[in-house]
């Protein structure tokens, strides 16, 4: 995952259109993306001049030249007061809305399970949604806790959906020590219906209870909620408590959906009681219901809310207790009151009985669309086909939707915790996938180009709306802020100083994974003719944004040498880093030079700028078709392809990779010292020494950054430099193990070691599924390329592939969970769990779906 930087880089360049001449400026000078019209002047007609009064002129002149005036004047005053660059939108059409976006597509995304933060959380895609969401009491340690947001201190023994297919059904297991949660959601439109359609949530309680907590789990209790974020009120039923007389436990009205009900029914002896709250805020309602709870334990010694309701409450909680096992469906339909609205007919579809069928058509739905995606069903036992399942169930079960405004740092403010050091974004909305639900539940810029690899396999349509979201999110100068903490509920998981985004910071432009993918696939007419329309209208929209972004990077991240690149915004004046991040590449603590200077040069980023150049040259030729176009960007691909070029920047003979370049020291090291504090009063900290003048070298850090140019496909299959980089793959003392690639070799003088007193490694030495599946994918294109290195190239893809497989799957059934990285020397998983971000591509790598050339 990617952090935050409190470094500025230098200032932005200005861009210059290309011109025609030395390759070189294909790489420094994009485009000119607003230059669009060419001098027409030549294909004007000839205009005739009339003879007229010398005196006419000469008032005329006059005039014109005080209107110029006003006009020049007008326009700097009002400059004066226009919105910062960095905040204004970027002056195209918006990509989601193509018509594609629109109508029935839009309509039948409009509801799902988009808060993923949540165990169990829905709402519409509107930025003032009505939510609902599932709470429940559990044990823990002897005591009962309350269960809502998704955090790894609850101590889940595990939890996750096994089926999930991004539009209208999902089902979940949630095992909360001795007791089980199974929860499931089913979305309809049918004849009656109002916007979007109705939905239904089925929760079972089951348990295993042991005799420590036999008592206290002989009842369970559940608290579904809904919340207009509108401030609309919401009705409660008069029988609301008495289901068996009535279903129907709480009514409203919205704009969006019209008149709507909620139904509550349950074959078993459930209790059902209720409280309303009237509030703003909804990123805290387990608070509410755990005071309201509290107070009625202290005054009458029971587990139940209080059955009252504040005036024109937006939020309904019931509580539905039983003896457990129990189970309860709870159905939502929308467009009532009408003679036309089939109410009961609806509800009795969504619940009970057809219910149950429908819920188990879903489910065979989803293992046929699976089988057709993946075909594993010849290659792997039940065990392992239970976690390729797990995988793109989480990945799709997390796309979450969002709406805000991103806090955007100023560079160089002097006070950084003060409210005139940082400015707001428009208010956007975001369609996206999440790398964490507990940990990391937002959108994430480079980790959505590794997720989109999984998903626009599973569902095009909704691979395009996310791109869409993403790219509509730049600002004019072509930058898109790489972490999205947008409204309230996403903001109460960050602390204050990690909100704010650096406007002069980068991140892998990772989407062009994916969108070189979807060209390749147009070239082979691998997609529908539907789908090809689609996908062509939507690289023809997005174009002008992709130019942008390529020249926001060509821009601002250009090293000293035509041709280099490096993350600026390291911070150079530490003294508590022992090797200062580069968050901005995505790789965090990787090891960098030691003081960080402009003569650096990254290999990672180069190669990222010849995947972009690349890909806009492939898209420019399908959709633009404009030569001038195409010249820059083949230009730019060819110079940052050059092999010899890239030896000459980065290849060391005597480590015998790719290595980075800069102004670095091997003598660097963390001690600990007495340090005055401005109180006065002495500290001992961790601080950094450097014990030898640095020098401008190769920074001999051996890791995945090395294997970057072999990831790029840009070694020849006939060079002897691919057979060093086999040889380093397969070296147990640098990249292999057991259970994947190590992310930095075990030779380095920071292999494992803490960045600071408190920042335990993180790319020192861990294995990542993002870089193994590209490793891998490079592994197979040169496992089918002629040369001397054909068969070994083969051999270490299919070991590396079984080892990867065979951990990750072991893994999850030990522990419950897919996780964020392995641990090198064991296997085990560690991080953020469940991480079904980029973890999940262990499916396309079980499946061999690998990236294309």
């Amino acid at each position: 995952m990617t952090g935050h930087s409190r470094r500025n880089p230098r200032s932005r360049n200005k861009s210059v259109s290309a011109v025609d001449g030395d390759d070189d400026t294909a790489v420094r000078q994009g485009p000119d993306t607003y230059r669009r019209h060419r001098d027409r002047s030549k294909l004007r007609p000839s205009i005739r001049i009339f003879n007229v009064s010398l005196k006419v002129m000469v008032g005329f002149c006059f005039v014109a030249f005080f209107v110029i005036f006003y006009l020049i004047r007008s326009l700097v005053v009002v400059g004066d007061h226009r919105t910062p660059r960095v905040i204004t939108p970027f002056p195209a059409p918006k990509v989601i809305d193509l018509p594609q976006f629109q109508g029935e597509h839009k309509e039948s995304l409009y509801w799902g399970t988009y808060r993923p933060h949540l165990y169990l959380g829905i709402r519409a895609r509107t930025p003032r949604s009505l939510l609902a969401g599932l709470m429940w009491i559990g044990v823990q340690n002897g005591r009962y806790v309350m269960r809502h947001v998704c955090q790894d201190s609850d101590e889940l023994s595990t939890y996750g959906w096994t089926h999930h297919n991004a539009r209208d059904f999902g089902h979940q297991v949630i095992v909360d020590q001795d007791l089980t949660l199974a929860t499931s959601f089913l979305k309809t439109k049918e004849s009656g219906s109002g916007y979007g359609g109705d939905w239904s949530v089925r929760i079972e309680v089951n348990s295993k209870t042991s005799e420590e907590v036999k008592e206290l789990l002989k009842t369970g209790h559940l608290f579904f909620y809904l919340a207009d974020e509108d401030g609309n009120a919401l009705r409660l039923s008069r029988d609301a408590m008495n289901i068996h007389e009535t279903s129907l436990i709480a009514s409203g009205s919205r704009r969006d959906i019209g008149n709507w009900q909620l139904h509550l029914e349950s074959r078993d002896d459930v209790e059902v009681h209720f409280s309303g709250f009237k509030t703003e805020h909804f990123h805290n309602l387990s608070e509410l219901v755990q005071e309201n709870i509290g107070a009625q334990a202290r005054k009458f010694g029971r587990l139940q809310l209080s059955d009252t309701s504040d005036d024109s409450s937006n939020i309904l909680v019931f509580q539905i207790s039983g003896r457990i096992p129990f189970r309860t469906d709870l159905a939502f339909i929308s467009g009532t009151g009408f003679p036309s609205s089939r109410e009961e007919e609806r509800v009795n579809s969504l619940t009970g009985s057809s219910l149950t069928d429908r819920l188990k058509e879903k489910e065979l739905e989803f293992d046929t669309r699976f089988e057709e995606c993946f075909s594993l069903a010849n290659k792997f036992d039940l065990e392992s086909t239970t976690v390729g399942k797990a995988a793109v169930s989480n990945l799709l079960g997390g796309i979450g939707y969002f709406y805000g405004r991103s806090k955007i740092a100023l560079p160089g403010a002097s006070h950084p915790g003060s409210r005139d050091s940082f400015l707001f974004y428009w208010p956007a909305e975001l369609y996206t996938a999440v790398p964490c639900r507990p940990v990391f539940p937002r959108g994430f810029l480079w980790d959505e180009g590794f997720h989109q690899l999984l998903i626009w396999r599973w569902d095009i349509h909704i691979s395009l709306d996310i791109l869409g979201h993403w790219l509509d999110l730049m600002n004019i100068d072509g930058w898109i802020p790489r972490e999205q903490i947008l409204g309230a509920e996403a903001l109460s998981k960050i602390p204050e100083e990690f909100i704010p985004q650096y406007p002069s910071n980068a991140n892998p432009p990772a989407l062009f994974l994916v969108l070189r993918e979807l060209v390749h696939g147009l070239k082979k007419n691998a997609f529908t003719e539907t789908e090809s329309s689609k996908i062509s209208s939507f690289l023809e929209r997005a174009f002008v944004r992709l130019e942008a972004w390529f020249q926001w990077f060509n821009t601002t991240q250009p090293g000293k040498e035509a041709s280099s690149f490096y993350w600026h915004g390291r911070d150079s004046s530490t003294i508590r880093e022992l090797n200062p991040k580069a968050l901005m590449s995505g790789l965090d603590d990787y090891p960098r030079a030691s003081h960080p200077t402009d003569d650096e040069r990254h290999v990672d980023l180069r190669c990222w700028m010849l995947l972009a150049a690349d890909c806009m040259h492939a898209i420019s030729e399908l959709t633009v078709k404009r030569k001038r176009v195409e010249t820059v960007y083949s230009s730019a691909a060819k110079i940052l392809s050059d092999f010899e070029l890239l030896n000459q920047m980065h290849f060391d003979d005597a480590y015998g990779t790719y290595l980075d370049f800069g102004n670095h020291t091997e003598k660097v090291r963390l001690i600990w010292k007495e340090v005055m504090g401005e109180q006065g009063f002495t500290t001992r900290q961790l601080i950094r020494e450097v014990s030898e003048t640095p020098r401008l070298r190769m920074v001999p850090h051996i890791g995945y950054v090395s294997l970057f140019p072999l990831m790029g496909r840009i070694i020849p299959p006939e060079s002897p430099i691919l057979g060093k980089q086999l040889d380093l793959i397969s070296n147990r003392s640098i990249f292999w193990t057991n259970y994947g690639l190590r992310s930095l070799s075990k030779t380095s003088s920071l292999y494992m070691k803490y960045n600071t007193e408190h920042e335990a490694p993180y790319w020192r030495g861990t294995i990542w599924m993002n870089m193994n599946y590209l490793i891998l994918s490079a592994l197979n294109h040169y496992a089918t390329e002629h040369g001397p290195y054909r068969e070994r190239a083969k051999d270490i893809r299919d070991e590396l592939r079984s080892n990867i497989i065979r951990n990750v799957v072991g893994n999850y059934h030990k522990t419950g969970y897919i996780w964020e990285q392995y641990n090198q020397k064991t296997g085990k998983g560690k991080g953020a769990h469940p991480f079904t971000g980029w973890t999940s591509l262990v499916l396309l790598i079980m499946a061999e779906a690998y990236t294309e050339s």
